[in-house]
């Protein structure tokens, strides 16, 4: 048993003596990055950052869109690619990061498997080192990049939520939906989030969307101490399932739909955001500093 002991005693003190991943951030500004989020799954999460990443392409931005759904991403099936690798594959080695993104509509970079970036901090610290090298090289070659994350208060969520500039939490009108959307601005309220906004999607008018939104920004100010932005809406729209159904986005299959119209100004809202407003530093050193010190 003695032996036992000092043997995982010696291994504890290499691996606290082993080199950690710089998660220092680098010269200049990173992309602007935007996290797509909501407490409960089946809310058009995926299709809203799908479909604003498009529009931001189209206001001549480069933009990237993170696929971070656990275990569980369909980016690439709403726009119609078909890609085995993903960034599990960049942790692992087998692949560079390079080599695992697909060119979505309008030139949009789709990374798939972004969960993958939890197993990070499993990986040799020189292999650490060379991904966030990678991701920060991915991150200055776009003006904004947008995660898709999972659904839900997990932290693994939270992880990819927090690092982010600015935050969209999707609901519907379902009292459920409303209930989870609350629950995860709770969940993040004690967060230094720079932005936090809430967009009401497949809403059945603007009064009905504006007194949600007010509702939420209320309890949030009262019982959390914390502001709420309002995102707008999206309108519940027929086009928005068949194009779901043609595996092709609604901004792309029915430009001018009034789902795809919302989208588009929410776009140009956070363009005209964004410029005058420099992002906190790179996303991917942040995000791994946040998960290093969670899993400390």
């Amino acid at each position: 048993m003695s032996d036992q002991a000092k043997v995982l005693r010696g291994l504890i003190k290499e691996r606290q003596a082993a080199p950690t991943m710089s998660i220092e951030s680098p010269s200049g500004h990173g992309a602007h990055t935007i996290a797509v989020t909501s407490g409960k799954g089946g809310v058009g999460k995926s299709n809203i950052a799908l479909n604003l990443a498009i529009a931001l392409a189209r206001l001549n931005s480069s933009v990237g869109l993170l696929d971070a759904n656990l275990g569980l991403g369909n980016i690439d099936l709403l726009c119609g690619l078909n890609g085995y690798w993903n960034l599990s594959h960049v942790v692992t080695g087998a692949r560079r990061l390079g080599e695992v993104i697909l060119k979505g509509p309008e030139n949009v970079d789709v990374i798939p498997g972004a969960s993958g970036l939890i197993d990070v901090a499993d990986a040799p610290p020189e292999a650490q080192r060379e991904i966030l090298r990678q991701l920060v090289d991915l991150e200055r070659q776009h003006d904004y990049v947008i995660i898709d994350t999972g659904t839900g208060i997990h932290r693994s969520v939270r992880q990819f939520v927090t690092a982010a500039d600015i935050v969209l939490v999707v609901t519907t009108p379902e009292p459920t939906a409303i209930a989870d959307a609350y629950a995860m601005v709770r969940a993040l309220s004690s967060m230094a989030i720079p932005t936090l906004e809430v967009i009401v999607n497949q809403a059945d008018s603007v009064e009905q969307a504006r007194a949600i939104i007010e509702r939420l920004q209320q309890t949030s100010r009262v019982f959390l101490h914390t502001e709420v932005t309002s995102a707008g809406f999206v309108p519940r729209d027929p086009q928005v399932g068949e194009a779901v159904v043609g595996r092709t986005p609604f901004l792309c299959n029915s430009p001018n739909c009034p789902a795809s119209l919302a989208i588009g100004q929410l776009a140009h809202r956070i363009k005209n955001l964004t410029e005058v407003r420099s992002p906190r530093g790179s996303y991917f050193p942040r995000f791994c500093s946040e998960m290093a010190e969670k899993v400390a």
